[in-house]
């Protein structure tokens, strides 16, 4: 059995889907890792520290990929990456396919058997495999981070002999995993915050931080959530409630954090140009759904914006910013769910295609795309 490691090619990717712990527990499995020449150089992770864990050093791609069983990736393989794996090789990555079906398409033709690491469900067996939640955790904790290093002003409230320095405060748009540690980051910094989401469960979440909640706590809005856990898409009158009260908030913070995804649909717009205009001048949204369409008005994927004398972050691939953290999650998830595709007794691959994991995230098998999600309809 043999397990590639593939070095990522997006321009704005430093991660990488194995670290030295996770291939020492895949050699345990009976593997042979071969992982490709400077794989994790942006993650700080030497090829020696690769090679003392018992791994092999491929000088280049195709050597790497060509006859692997599997092969772990951060995000999707590209139609050129592609060719270079065999036919029934098995492919771990973020797949990202909303919006993407074509790139679907291309590798089911490819041969290859792709999981969505996106879409484990969450269960608690599957607590550490949950690739969404390890990754938009360590976004959070990097929003503040870069909402601070763009405020021009103290975090924290400060008592001088010269006077005090006021604390800042950070308002934080929506409460999932990311969100919470972003509430939790700005706390620890001394940053007076508060954070509103639509779904009511949220609401003793944010509270148990330290935070105050801000909603408009409605029918509507006591249920407003899905039994996956996710925000539901509220009523256009709701939205325009929140919106109010929102507007009228926002207008008195230093900085916001936005971090609003449905699953399969554009991000949400939560914070329009009017808003901005309302803030103070030195002021500072990170908008953490830039890569969908943005929740801000006036994002730039990639680039830090000035709207109205507010800057507006959108830096993409935020967990990315600190690729050895993120990294060494990812890797852990990854090792987790293949964990379960190997007889270790035979030293081989030995999935169940009938185990709800596999079935929630195979995306293409067979050379054909079979996600329910994604599946052409039977004619």
């Amino acid at each position: 059995m043999k397990i590639a490691v593939p070095r990522e090619t997006d321009a704005v990717e430093t991660r990488v889907s194995a670290t030295p712990d996770t291939i020492k527990k895949l050699i345990g499995f009976g593997a042979t890792v071969v992982v490709e020449k400077d794989a994790g150089k942006l993650s700080r992770i030497p090829d020696q520290d690769y090679k003392d864990a018992g791994a092999e050093i491929a000088p280049d791609y195709e050597s790497t990929v060509g006859d692997a069983d599997v092969v772990l990736k951060v995000r999707r393989p590209s139609a050129d990456e592609l060719g270079a794996m065999k036919k029934g090789a098995f492919v771990l990555a973020s797949m990202d396919p909303y919006g993407n079906e074509k790139d679907v398409e291309v590798m089911a033709k490819a041969g290859i058997t792709s999981f969505a690491m996106e879409f484990m469900p969450r269960i608690t067996r599957a607590q550490v495999m949950d690739v969404l939640s390890s990754q938009a955790n360590l976004a959070g904790y990097q929003a503040v981070v870069e909402g601070a290093a763009e405020y021009d002003r103290a975090m924290p409230m400060m008592m001088t002999a010269a006077g005090t320095v006021p604390a800042a405060r950070v308002f934080v748009m929506g409460a999932g995993v990311a969100g919470l540690q972003a509430i939790a980051t700005a706390r620890r910094l001394g940053a007076v915050v508060t954070a509103t989401d639509v779904r009511p469960a949220a609401k003793e979440q944010v509270e148990s931080l330290g935070a105050k909640f801000v909603a408009v706590e409605d029918e509507e809005f006591k249920q407003a959530e899905t039994t996956g856990g996710y925000a539901k898409q509220m009523s256009e009158e709701y939205q325009k409630k929140q919106a109010e009260l929102v507007a009228s908030h926002i207008a008195k913070q230093d900085i916001v954090i936005t971090t609003a995804l449905i699953p399969g649909r554009p991000a949400p717009q939560l914070v329009s140009k009017a808003m901005l205009e309302s803030m103070r001048p030195g002021a500072v949204v990170v908008d953490l759904a830039v890569e969908r369409g943005g929740n801000v008005e006036g994002a730039k994927p990639g680039k830090v914006a000035t709207v109205a004398g507010v800057k507006v972050v959108g830096h993409l691939n935020m967990a990315g910013r600190i690729g050895a953290s993120a990294s060494a999650l990812y890797a852990k998830n990854l090792i987790a769910f293949l964990e379960t595709m190997i007889d270790k007794e035979a030293k081989a691959l030995k999935p169940d295609f009938e185990d709800e994991l596999l079935q929630a995230t195979v995306l293409t098998r067979d050379g054909k795309v079979v996600h329910p999600a994604f599946a052409p309809a039977e004619s």
